[in-house]
């Protein structure tokens, strides 16, 4: 075979991250080019709701893959609609890299510690959601610009904060910048946040055997049952919700050690008025159902009616359901664990 082309965006944090995947398959022993890939939300300033969320990043690489142009593609897996492509596949989910957000500030404060009216940079409906949820009186803008772009806003004035995923800090050598690391208990992160996705065409078994040894099985089951609360849901991408996937240890009362999926969600509308969290427990072996469980669970407990910018259809409204106010709410709570799985 000659030299893999893997298909990338042209941004740092990218082609970072497919410089990672590339030379996991060099020392695998193949030949790897990267080949550079322009999308729209890279050249656009407009808000990523405005043009069709997050998916805009990654609609021309698949492109290029259906047409032939690339054998592979790398894409941050929050980046990716839930809907399956019909002749694409997800061949491969490497080990997640640490799925939490992160918070940067000029002098190295917490978030709690900026006080009322405190200006913090996203552009994210999911962070904007949980952030206005706090009550801390923060002022969210919103923004778009890769990581570099972001940071100089802070250390320019024209932001106190900026609010970013702790994977790409830490991919891009930038871990020493972070003031804050957020605990999933403030802020769920993306469906997938801080894991990759490798695709590639569906009749391509060649590239699909090569890619086999790059999956990583606790990563992809976390992250199906978290895209398994969105695509239920029936949520954009952009939407503000928050899920994370975790495999435990769970002892029992004669001591066996049996494994778990611990899986959390937050939906919340963007002014923090209103938010659910909810979380469950089930199989690794069937994390879309965990996640479909879940989701079900949200939809009993009102998220049609307070997640704004839900593409869901009427079918998945209960008028009956009442949303709840910002406050501690029903959950279903995880087994107490002797260990979770790294989140590096």
């Amino acid at each position: 075979m000659t030299a893999l082309r893997l298909g990338t965006r042209r941004s740092r944090l990218a082609t970072t991250q497919s410089t990672h995947v590339a030379e996991a398959l060099r020392a695998l022993g193949h030949e790897v080019e990267l080949v550079p890939i322009v999308t729209e939300g890279d050249v656009s300033r407009a808000s990523l709701s405005s043009i069709g969320g997050t998916g805009v990043f990654a609609a021309a690489l698949r492109e290029a893959l259906v047409e032939g142009h690339i054998d592979l593609a790398v894409h941050s897996l929050k980046d990716l609609p839930t809907a399956s492509h019909p002749e694409l596949t997800i061949a491969a989910i490497p080990q997640r890299e640490d799925p939490r957000d992160v918070v940067i500030t000029r002098d190295g404060v917490t978030l709690a510690d900026l006080g009322e009216g405190a200006t913090v940079g996203t552009g994210s409906p999911r962070r904007v959601a949980q952030l206005a949820a706090l009550g801390w009186g923060i002022d969210c803008r919103d923004i778009r610009g890769n990581v570099e772009t972001r940071l100089r806003m802070v250390d320019e004035g024209e932001l106190d904060a900026v609010v970013l995923a702790h994977a790409g800090m830490r991919r891009l050598g930038l871990a020493d910048r972070v003031s804050e690391v957020l605990d999933p208990l403030q802020m769920l992160p993306a469906p997938g946040q801080g894991a990759l996705a490798v695709e590639c065409r569906s009749d391509r078994e060649d590239i699909r055997a090569l890619l086999a040894p790059l999956d990583d099985a606790e990563t992809r089951a976390c992250v199906e049952a978290e895209r398994a609360v969105l695509a239920v849901l029936e949520a954009g991408c952009s939407a503000p919700l928050g899920a994370l996937g975790e495999i435990v240890e769970d002892v029992t009362s004669d001591g066996t050690i049996t494994l778990e999926l611990s899986l959390r969600a937050f939906v919340g509308s963007t002014d923090g008025s209103m938010e659910l969290r909810r979380s469950v427990v089930g199989d690794p072996n069937d994390p879309v159902s965990v996640g479909r469980r879940l989701a079900e669970l949200l939809l009993e407990d009102g998220a049609a009616q307070i997640m704004p910018v839900a593409e869901s259809g009427p079918s998945r409204r209960d008028p009956s359901a009442s949303p709840t106010p910002a406050s501690p709410t029903r959950s279903q709570t995880p087994p107490t664990s002797t260990r979770t799985t790294p989140s590096t």
